[in-house]
């Protein structure tokens, strides 16, 4: 691996794991660049490293390594600058990801997930496919029949950032936020599709309404969805979504169940 202190060529193809870009962050922390665009190639690369990093500080081949945050094309190192040197980590790193580019395989999961597009949870999609020049069935229809890759969790806890959109569903984010978005309920903005785990204030334009929880303190790993799961969406009516509702508050179903595949 080499590390390098330009930016990357955003239309680079060839990019492994043994030649990334470096770039310092404080005196405590360095980003590793991975690709030069986010998508499908950039999120597996992500998740490679992350895999690598992480597994080599818990068997202690990384000292110092205090914790390593991925996003949607790079990761960030944060370590202990008084466990270690800034050179040292560095080297350890790039040990770390050039000896193990070619051996790490990681699990993983598609979901299905149930998604209601009733109008009365849907409060853009009329807009949406106005804008877009298509019926609100057109809409639906694209969107459910899309699987999509979640390339990071972020903004909320368990709040999952998932793509690409095909191009004739992608919007800019709303020019006016709303202070209050429901949870559950599902949005696109960009290249991107999501769901809000929480109520809270958001720009995205919002399309339906997903009932299932997407995090949980008393799981054992809080957030339901991880960067790298692929998720389709599956369509249901608004009574079934309400009662899908209730199931879930009470505990009567798992969502862990929602799993339709592993690879």
């Amino acid at each position: 691996m080499s590390f390098q202190n330009d930016s990357l060529d955003p239309t680079e193809e060839d990019h492994p794991l043994e030649s990334v870009t470096l770039r310092p962050l404080g005196d405590s922390a360095f980003t590793i660049d991975l690709a030069g665009d986010m998508g499908e190639e950039a999120t597996r690369r992500v998740a490679q490293a992350t895999t690598l990093l992480r597994t080599a500080a818990e068997s202690g081949h990384i000292p110092g390594l205090v914790e390593v945050v991925r996003a949607l094309r790079s990761v960030t190192v944060h370590y202990d600058p008084l466990a270690t040197r800034r050179a040292v980590i560095e080297a350890s790193v790039t040990e770390v990801l050039a000896k193990g580019a070619e051996d790490v395989d990681g699990v993983e999961r598609q979901w299905l997930l149930p998604a209601c597009y009733d109008p009365a949870l849907a409060p853009d999609l009329e807009e949406a496919a106005r804008t877009l020049d298509l019926s609100p069935d057109e809409v639906v229809a694209r969107h459910v029949g899309r699987v999509f890759r979640v390339h990071m969790i972020g903004f909320l806890p368990g709040f999952p950032f998932m793509g690409d959109l095909p191009e004739g569903l992608r919007l800019p984010r709303r020019a006016e936020p709303r202070t209050r978005v429901p949870a559950g309920s599902i949005a696109i903005a960009d290249r991107m599709t999501a769901i809000y785990p929480w109520e809270s204030p958001g720009g995205w334009t919002l399309i339906g309404s997903c009932p299932v929880p997407l995090f949980s303190a008393a799981w054992e790993r809080p957030a339901l969805l991880t960067a790298a799961d692929r998720v389709r969406f599956e369509p249901v009516s608004a009574s079934e979504v309400k009662a899908l509702a209730g199931d879930y508050a009470a505990g009567r179903r798992d969502p862990h169940d929602l799993v339709e595949a592993r690879s």
